[in-house]
């Protein structure tokens, strides 16, 4: 149950339940669980029955397509803006990919009958749940054609803007492993184009870290997707600008 804590983890620090109206959240608030992910649990395995969603407030999902190989890429990724899950309200039930945290974390958890209660009156949660949907379907389109006609350069690119516009600051704790792993390419590649940014200034690495020190001539050396993603995003959920002040706590 939710009641007055650090305003800093409060459920109004995920986009799409601060965009909820005060009814919608009345109902639903008393039953999320704020929850720490640790970089790597995987919460859906591919064809796991999608049973809790998961609202993310400063960690970052990443979903994942996995070949019989074991080799694997990043499809989409999750963060502040919205949820993990969406399997569970689109009729499929099971996922279709891998769920896994790419940035470590908190998020809301809820249990999947509550959010499908609310889901089926047909209100603001709706509407909102179906425009971040095709704004994930978007991503993942311009993903694939994004792995496949572009740079590792611009790829890189690409995945660290993605990444810091869903964290509160501009510093990524993750490997260069686990960025090859995500795109799907070579951890040399990544160790390569990371060299270079760092030369250009824009960024800053060293082992496990990765702080942007210039977002404006990143997204500059960026390729188009990263424009066309944040530009769909921002058509399908205006977010509403709020003063999250309010107090809350878990018991």
């Amino acid at each position: 149950m939710l009641e007055a804590i650090n305003p800093a983890l409060s459920p109004l620090k995920n986009q799409l339940l601060a965009s909820l109206t005060p009814e919608e959240q009345g109902r639903l608030f008393p039953y999320l669980e704020l929850v720490m992910l640790p970089l790597k649990q995987v919460l859906y395995g591919i064809d796991d029955k999608v049973a809790t969603l998961y609202f993310p407030i400063d960690a970052i999902v990443s979903l994942l397509h996995v070949m019989e190989n074991g080799a694997s890429a990043e499809t989409a990724m999750v963060g502040k803006e919205g949820l993990v899950g969406f399997a569970l309200f689109m009729g499929g039930e099971s996922s279709s990919s891998r769920a896994i945290v790419q940035s470590a974390g908190y998020a809301y958890r809820l249990k999947g009958s509550v959010f499908i209660s609310e889901f089926q009156r047909h209100g603001k949660l709706l509407d909102l749940v179906l425009r971040y949907t095709q704004s994930l379907m978007s991503q993942k389109a311009q993903t694939a054609v994004c792995n496949r006609h572009h740079s590792i350069d611009q790829q890189l690119c690409r995945w660290l803007l993605l990444s810091i516009d869903r964290l509160p600051d501009n510093h990524l704790a993750v490997t260069h492993e686990l960025i090859a792993n995500m795109l799907g390419v070579r951890r040399e590649g990544i160790t390569e184009a990371a060299g270079k940014l760092q030369k250009l200034g824009v960024i800053e690495h060293h082992r496990g870290h990765i702080t942007v020190l210039d977002k404006q001539a990143l997204e500059a050396l960026s390729c188009e997707c990263y424009a066309v993603v944040k530009k769909e995003t921002d058509r399908l959920l205006p977010f509403p600008c709020r003063n999250h002040h309010t107090h809350l706590k878990i018991s």
